[in-house]
């Protein structure tokens, strides 16, 4: 395996939050809550996003240790600062980056009670869990771990670059319910992961009595699969901008394919009170182009090397010790380089939401944009996200308020808990000039003094054109 492959593991093993998009989920006054309920209630006519520009998401995180414990400048030690993160931090413990980015996104309404909406966009998603027994054994060594036995399974990590072609439809069926569906196409650009991995190396007394210890590599079996990779990364002296060359097309005809689907719904039982809910991404990826795959397995007992010393101390020749451990090890440990084909889940969200509104209505003498499914100034709400990952679920829950200020400015404020802290409080605007739409989102605004202590960070913005029945 090329250094590049290694380096890749590392980079996708200690360096890649959740998607959870709590400010913008039904946050109607902007065409993009669609993407995250196919359900939610709007009432403009049709709505186009500005190409490329629409939407532009990035998300960060880490549920252990942040940037800040590390690299602060408090006149510890960093070889400490680095062995206390690791032995603070649990194998439940992850990193994840999850970026998107808005190619298309349009919708038209067909009649009063039925929305079209389509698009296209790109996204980034890693995650990667932290591998405590490999880090502890990497940092320590094994000499005060006698007889104590480290775990493969702690390898887990997973990351994918896709494209999607999507299509949705939200229908009125009364003035109490509003239902959606959203088909999609994904296109894998490239995918490597690594889960279900396990094996132990142990280190302990010999029980041969040829070495005072003996190292034991026990069931291991680990799989790295990998679609779209192979070919990106086989020339050490590839050109960066070749290689996007290659990847652009991959947007639409990549050869790895696969289909989603979005569900959701609005019920408003009266004209305060509303409750949604949406699934996002059920769906697989079927890989079959450009797939490498690298299976480790097997078990095996070194004792050392046994030196043969007269012959050596006498110039007599020598012997092939490395030459003949590393046979060992090939005959004992296999390393197969597969091209079956394998089949990827997409990592399923789920939403739900209650909201009350109240204060005063706007009256229809407003010459605004009413954008948004109610008419109250204010409205206070819960929110509840969950998305699968590999291991289990994660798992966040939102508080917000939402104001109008004026006729052109939506102001909403959320307090969310998750993994990653119990302080999170994010902000979100949405500004309407005529039929321009720009928004903006910002999490962990209490943390902005000093980024790198915050366990999370994410940012939203984008421009729409957005029209109403008179336009």
């Amino acid at each position: 395996m090329s250094y590049k492959w290694t380096y890749l593991i590392v980079v996708l093993g200690v360096s890649v939050c959740a998607q959870n998009k709590q400010i913008l989920y039904d946050f109607t006054d902007i065409p993009q809550a669609l993407i995250q309920n196919p359900g939610a209630k709007i009432n403009y006519e049709r709505h186009f996003g500005v190409p490329l520009f629409s939407q532009v998401h990035f998300n960060a995180g880490s549920s252990g240790a942040n940037v800040y414990d590390i690299f602060s400048d408090d006149g510890r030690d960093i070889n400490v600062k680095i062995r206390d993160a690791i032995f603070s931090m649990t194998n439940n413990d992850y990193v994840v980056v999850n970026q998107q980015l808005e190619i298309i996104n349009g919708g038209w309404r067909k009649n009063e009670t039925t929305y079209y909406s389509y698009g296209l966009y790109e996204e980034l998603d890693v995650i990667g869990y932290f591998p405590k027994d490999v880090a502890v054994l990497a940092w320590e060594g094994n000499a005060n771990y006698i007889n104590e036995s480290f775990s493969l399974s702690d390898v887990n990590f997973k990351g994918e670059l896709i494209s999607v072609i999507h299509f949705g439809i939200n229908k009125e069926v009364n003035k109490k319910l509003t239902f959606g569906v959203r088909g999609k196409l994904y296109s894998s650009i490239f995918n490597v992961h690594s889960t279900n991995n396990r094996g132990t190396f142990t280190t302990r007394l010999s029980n041969t009595g040829n070495n005072y210890y003996e190292h034991v590599l026990q069931n291991l079996d680990g799989t790295i699969k990998t679609s779209g990779l192979a070919s990106l990364l086989d020339d050490e002296n590839s050109d960066p901008s070749k290689d996007i060359k290659k990847i652009i097309p991959r947007l639409f005809f990549s050869g790895n394919f696969g289909l989603g689907v979005d569900l959701g719904f609005t019920i408003q039982p009266n004209d305060q009170t509303k409750i949604t809910a949406s699934m996002l991404d059920f769906g697989a990826i079927f890989h079959s182009k450009d797939v490498e795959n690298y299976n480790l397995n097997g078990s095996y007992t070194f004792e050392g090397i046994g030196l043969v010393f007269p012959p050596l101390l006498n110039n007599e020749g020598t012997t092939p010790y490395w030459e003949n451990f590393e046979q060992e090890l090939d005959e004992n440990v296999k390393v197969d380089t597969l091209t079956n084909n394998y089949v990827t889940w997409r990592s399923t969200k789920f939403n739900a939401s209650y909201k009350y509104s109240f204060g005063e209505k706007v009256g229809n003498d407003c010459n605004c944009l009413n954008t948004s499914d109610d008419d109250y100034q204010n409205a206070v709400g819960v929110q509840l996200f969950s998305i699968f990952r590999p291991k289990r679920p994660q798992i966040a829950a939102t508080a917000y308020y939402y104001r109008r200020l004026f006729d052109a400015l939506r102001l909403k404020l959320t307090y969310t808990v998750d993994d990653y802290s119990f302080s999170n409080v994010g902000l979100g605007m949405s500004m309407h000039f005529g039929k321009v739409n720009l928004y903006g989102m910002v999490d962990n605004l209490l943390q902005m003094q000093n980024i790198s202590k915050a366990q999370s960070v994410s940012l939203q913005l984008g421009i729409n054109l957005i029209f109403d029945t008179n336009d």
